[in-house]
C-alpha cells in the first residue's frame, strides 16, 4: 500500500524549488509560480467509479498527477475500494500522496448530513461489514426508485442503472439511466423532478445518525469531518451537537464557497476548534460548471490541515471512543456500532 506520509509533499526538491515547481505557502496550501497564481496543493474530497465518480481510480489519479496537487484523498460514497487502487496508480507519480478516506452518509431528521473521513484504516476490523451494509442498503433504495418510476410512466432498465454505476449504485446513475433514455435533460433535470431530497421516486435507505456516524469514524481510527455544510439544515444545532460527539473538522475550502463564505466557514472552524478541510468533491461528471480538482482559481486547503488530520486520526487509534452505539442489521464493530435506520 502506497504511504500515507504527508512527508515527500512537503519536503520534496520538486516542489521547494521555485524553478522545478510550486511552491508551498503554508498559509493557503497552494503553491506560488512566477505567473503570480496560487495553484492549491491538497484536495481531500475527491470520487471514483467505487461509487459515483466517473473516472476510475487510476484515471483519477493520472489526471491529479498532471495538475498542481501532490495532497489528494479518495473519499468514496461508503465505500473504501478505490483507495488502493489510487495508491497503486500514484506510485508512478513521485511527490503525489494518497490520503485514504471515505465521505459517509448519514441522516438527521429530513437533513442530509455527509461526513468526510481520512487516514481511514481500510481493514480496520467491522469496517468493510458496515460499509457492506450500507451499500447494500443503497441496492434496495436504487431499485426502489427504479420501480416507483416505472409507477410514474418513466421505464427504465435496472441492468443498465448497475452497468452504469460500476460498483456502489446512487441516485446520479439512475439519473443517467433517465438521461439516456431521454426521459430528462439530464442529470440535474432528473434530480429536480424526480430524485431530489424530496423527489417523487426518492425511496430513503437506512442510514446512521450523524453522531453514530462521528463514533463509528473515530471507533475504527480515523477523523470525521462536516462535508459540504451548506446543505445541512439546521447547521447550527447538527454542528453545536456534532462538536459535542467530538468532530475533528469542517469543509471550508471549497470550489462553491466564494470569499466571503470562505471566510465565514473559517470563523466558525476557529470558533469551534475544528480544522478546516476541503476539495473539490470531484466526480467527472462533465457538467459545464463543474471545478476539476488542481483549478488554479481555486483555494485549496492548507498543508497544516492535513498534519492536523492525520494527528487527530492518530489520536483516534490510540484512544478509540468508548460506549455502545448501535445499528440495525450490522455486524458489530470495535465500538458495538450499528447503523439506525434513516433516510437516503
Amino acid at each position: 500500500m502506497a504511504t500515507t506520509d504527508t512527508d515527500s509533499a512537503l519536503n520534496s526538491s520538486d516542489h521547494n524549488d521555485p524553478g522545478k515547481g510550486p511552491r508551498i505557502n503554508g498559509e493557503n496550501g497552494s503553491g506560488n509560480d512566477n505567473t503570480g497564481l496560487t495553484p492549491p496543493l491538497v484536495d481531500l474530497h475527491l470520487h471514483t467509479t467505487a461509487s459515483d465518480g466517473q473516472l476510475s481510480p487510476t484515471e483519477l489519479i493520472d489526471r491529479v498527477a498532471a495538475t498542481s496537487l501532490r495532497i489528494v484523498a479518495i473519499t468514496d460514497h461508503d465505500s473504501t475500494e478505490g483507495v488502493a487502487e489510487a495508491q497503486a496508480a500514484a506510485e508512478r507519480h513521485p511527490g503525489l500522496t494518497v490520503i485514504p478516506g471515505i465521505e459517509l452518509g448519514t441522516e438527521d431528521g429530513d437533513s442530509e448530513v455527509h461526513l468526510v473521513s481520512h487516514f481511514v484504516d481500510t481493514s480496520a476490523p467491522g469496517l468493510q461489514d458496515y460499509l457492506t451494509f450500507l451499500r447494500n442498503g443503497r441496492v434496495e433504495a436504487a431499485k426502489g426508485t427504479v420501480n416507483k418510476l416505472a409507477e410514474l410512466g418513466v421505464h427504465i432498465e435496472w441492468e443498465r442503472v448497475m452497468e452504469i454505476a460500476g460498483g456502489a449504485v446512487g441516485r446520479p446513475h439512475i439519473a443517467r439511466a433517465m438521461a439516456e433514455a431521454g426521459y430528462v435533460q439530464n442529470a440535474q433535470d432528473a434530480f429536480q423532478r424526480y430524485l431530489g431530497n424530496d423527489g417523487v421516486a426518492r425511496v430513503r435507505r437506512p442510514k446512521p445518525s450523524p453522531g453514530d456516524g462521528v463514533r463509528f469514524l473515530h471507533s475504527i481510527g480515523a477523523t470525521a469531518t462536516l462535508a459540504h455544510p451548506q446543505t445541512v439544515k439546521g447547521l447550527r444545532n447538527v454542528l453545536g451537537f456534532l462538536v459535542d460527539e467530538g468532530l475533528d473538522g469542517i469543509e471550508v475550502f471549497a470550489p462553491k464557497y466564494g470569499t466571503s463564505d470562505r471566510e465565514r466557514r473559517l470563523e466558525v472552524a476557529s470558533r469551534n476548534g475544528l480544522i478546516a478541510v476541503g476539495g473539490s468533491d470531484y466526480h467527472a461528471w462533465g457538467a459545464a460548471d463543474e471545478i476539476v480538482p488542481g483549478d488554479p482559481d481555486t483555494v485549496g486547503p492548507p498543508i497544516d490541515a492535513v498534519e492536523r488530520l492525520r494527528a487527530a486520526a492518530d489520536r483516534w487509534k490510540a484512544s478509540p471512543p468508548a460506549g455502545d452505539f448501535n445499528v440495525c442489521g450490522v455486524p458489530e464493530t470495535p465500538g458495538g456500532t450499528q447503523a439506525t435506520p434513516g433516510a437516503g
